[in-house]
């Protein structure tokens, strides 16, 4: 099978290309960026034997359609979204042959919001500092994916798992352990954080999880001096209102992270969508490095 090319027929709100992300280029005040679902789209690579470094399709609530040049096997995850190729129903979560010339369509998902369309070879589109994954907050990586574009398809190298399992989820509340300024508070912040049901805001976006509520209460005036933010850190800006960082975050900011979001529990914020519930629930504080743990 030779290389080849999907011509983009349509696409809904937001289609992305999304690997692993930019690891580790935070100190140059490069976004992380990558998948947010990250779970899904590493499904989907090994649905169609791809390794976990290839570049995937990141739909926000459906609306894609491709057109294959060549024949390859596909296979889409994530949110539960209806899936055909030239008007044919196929299965979510199992990889799925597209012939030449056919076109595979991903329509809207009845609940998430972010569906995963990978390809044997991965979208072998032109890496930027290393990854393919496009960053929306600056606009790094690969443009948007929009109708006309034609994404080049790379050579398929490992074998084919046309079925897989997907990791069991972990519990439904938001995992997060104690931030570094829980004394920008009044009270117990973080149990306070835990005990509020939070709904999500229409705002939210691929940079942040932006909550709504009764915010929690600054002890302090003013803000802090930008200092660095990690993937899941949660921050609360003036309105106490808490916003959990995602993939496309910048890299500093001066708002206090009242906590850190578990990083195996951040899929979930990829797809719950606006208007829908949010709690938390609180795990220890990490050892300080080098401390005794007996």
């Amino acid at each position: 099978m030779t290389s080849t090319t999907w011509q983009v027929l349509e696409t809904g709100p937001l289609v992305t290309v999304q690997d692993r992300g930019r690891i580790g280029l935070a100190h140059l005040g490069v976004p992380r960026a990558g998948a947010l679902d990250g779970p899904a789209a590493a499904l989907a690579n090994r649905l169609v034997g791809n390794g976990p470094d290839a570049a995937v399709l990141e739909v926000l609530l459906g609306g894609l359609a491709v057109r294959a040049g060549g024949g390859c096997w596909v296979a889409v995850t994530g949110a539960p979204a209806p899936v055909s190729v030239d008007g044919s129903a196929r299965a979510l979560s199992r990889a799925e042959w597209l012939p030449a010339g056919g076109v595979l369509r991903v329509g809207a998902p009845a609940a998430g919001l972010r569906s995963y369309v990978a390809v044997a070879g991965g979208f072998a589109v032109e890496p930027v500092l290393g990854s393919r994954a496009t960053d929306t907050l600056a606009w790094v990586g690969p443009p948007r994916v929009e109708p006309g574009v034609e994404l080049p398809v790379g050579e398929p190298t490992g074998e084919l798992r046309p079925l897989d399992t997907p990791p069991s989820p972990p519990p439904g509340a938001l995992r997060v352990v104690p931030g570094p300024r829980d004394d920008w508070f009044t009270g117990d912040a973080l149990d306070e954080l835990c005990r509020t049901t939070w709904t999500v805001g229409a705002d939210s976006d691929r940079i942040g999880l932006r909550l709504e509520g009764v915010g929690l209460r600054r002890a302090r005036d003013g803000e802090l001096a930008s200092e660095g933010m990690v993937l899941g850190a949660v921050q609360v800006p003036p309105s106490g209102r808490p916003v959990v960082l995602l993939a496309d975050h910048p890299p500093t900011g001066g708002y206090p992270v009242v906590g850190v979001v578990d990083e195996a529990d951040l899929w979930r914020c990829a797809q719950v969508r606006p208007g829908e519930e949010v709690r938390f629930t609180a795990l220890p504080r990490p050892p300080a490095p080098g401390a005794a743990t007996g």
